[in-house]
């Protein structure tokens, strides 16, 4: 069969997950690779083979290119996303799929309207262990999913939200630790729990205020229409990078990740059920290799001409909650100070 032509747009931190999981694709070729700064294009273009380019609108044109992949700042995923769809093809985008529901909207209509798929880039959700959680949900084997809890606690500083113009903007991060630290964890909670009826809680800046808008901390209480309940914590005002906490009630038992581990209470014995996830190379620990599962998936969906189960529709649920979150801060409700 005739190779799957790729491209990808944004040469940053993310790009060798995406550009790797390519090349490991006996069906696909990295034909072109795309940058503003258009020397960081020629240097990733030279390493991987691929044709080195500073303006995405030429893919458009391009009928060798099929799938795109999107790795640049959270502001620009709309727009080119909307083009590329246009032109019908096939886009997947790094989390989140936009800096508001706004620009994610019009992302989900435009791929209603493509003859190209729109995948989001929901890694986490191929870790073994969040499979096995959500395979425990599915079966019923331990009963009735009671609550869950989700906790991030991370760290950025200075040299972090220095290394960009975009980071620590709402015009075009789009917000904090919620849209960028902590969205795979509401993703999996939203995942797990099924529709959301409710989210109350509140965002703050607590240690970075003098450094960007937009949040480092925030905790929510999520309501499911099922009855469930999760409750969420998230901040970047940690002194490290801790391992991402859940744990997962039952009514006959307790699903617990801890240090990228999963492990089972049940009936007053702890079993260890997985191990964290094997570390990829070009990126960070905590990234695994779910990337590449990911990546394969969507090129095997659309070389079957299949929908693709993370789609904008997916997407856009984690970036809901967040909104909501939003909303309820400004808000102000449930407030209740003594009187003076």
């Amino acid at each position: 069969m005739n190779k799957t032509g790729a491209a990808i747009i944004g040469c940053g931190a993310i790009f060798p997950l995406h550009a790797d999981a390519i090349m490991e694709l006996d069906h696909a070729e990295l034909r072109i690779v795309i940058d503003t700064d258009l020397d960081k294009a020629q240097a990733a273009a030279e390493r991987y083979g691929a044709e080195a380019a500073a303006d995405y609108r030429m893919l458009l044109e391009r009928e060798d290119i099929q799938i795109v992949h999107l790795c640049t700042p959270h502001h620009m995923h709309a727009e080119m996303a909307v083009q590329l769809l246009a032109a019908g093809k096939h886009v997947l985008t790094e989390k989140p799929m936009a800096e508001n529901l706004g620009a994610a909207q019009a992302m989900l209509e435009a791929a209603q309207n493509s003859s190209g798929q729109l995948g989001i880039t929901f890694q986490n959700r191929y870790n073994a262990s969040s499979q096995m959680i959500h395979e425990y949900i599915a079966s019923g084997d331990l009963g009735k999913l009671i609550c869950m809890k989700g906790v991030v606690t991370w760290h950025r500083d200075h040299t972090y939200y220095g290394s960009a113009s975009w980071r620590g903007k709402w015009a075009t991060e789009g917000g904090g630790v919620l849209i960028n630290q902590t969205l795979h964890t509401l993703d999996l909670l939203q995942w797990f729990g099924g529709a959301v009826s409710s989210v109350k809680g509140s965002v703050t800046t607590d240690a970075l205020d003098d450094i960007i808008e937009v949040e480092d901390t925030a905790h929510a209480c999520i309501d499911f229409k099922g009855g469930t309940r999760a409750l969420f914590y998230g901040t970047n005002a940690y002194g490290t990078d801790s391992p991402v906490e859940l744990e997962i009630v039952f009514e006959k038992g307790t699903l617990s990740q801890r240090r990228d581990m999963l492990y089972l209470w049940k009936n007053g014995v702890e079993t260890r059920l997985c191990e964290p996830p094997q570390t990829s190379t070009g990126g960070k620990s905590y990234w695994g290799t779910s990337h590449r599962k990911l990546i394969a998936d969507f090129y095997q969906h659309v070389r079957e001409d299949r929908p693709f189960w993370i789609d904008a529709k997916e997407g856009i649920k984690a970036l809901k909650i967040i909104d909501d979150l939003y909303d309820y801060t400004r808000s102000r409700k449930g407030l209740r100070f003594p009187p003076e």
